[in-house]
């Protein structure tokens, strides 16, 4: 059975769609792993909040590297907006990590 041009277009739309969502399934599972951590213990809390912090503030940096049409849903809103609310989440919790004592 041939194919036709439109539906190799089509597929090929599908695979840069799925490829585009790849910095979004990244930094989603990086946050699971760092809550994983997190659930560990109370010793564990300041590296689970590190990890998270760390995600963050990369998907920061990828939201404000990659252009719009890449971004996948990492981009919700406009560029700025989204670079902002990273960072300012991720810098919240690299310095909460930093400042509270870890229990031993």
């Amino acid at each position: 059975m041939k194919h036709s041009s439109q539906d190799q277009r089509r597929d090929q739309r599908g695979d840069r769609s799925r490829l585009q969502q790849v910095p979004y399934w990244l930094a989603l599972c990086g946050i699971a792993l760092g809550l994983l951590w997190i659930r560990g213990g109370e010793r564990d809390v300041r590296g689970g909040t590190l990890v998270i912090a760390g995600v963050l503030l990369a998907a920061a940096a990828a939201r404000l590297g990659l252009p719009d049409k890449r971004a996948g849903m990492l981009g919700s809103r406009r560029r700025i907006l989204d670079v902002a609310a990273f960072a300012v989440l991720g810098v919240g919790l690299l310095v909460a990590g930093l400042v509270f004592p870890a229990r031993t």
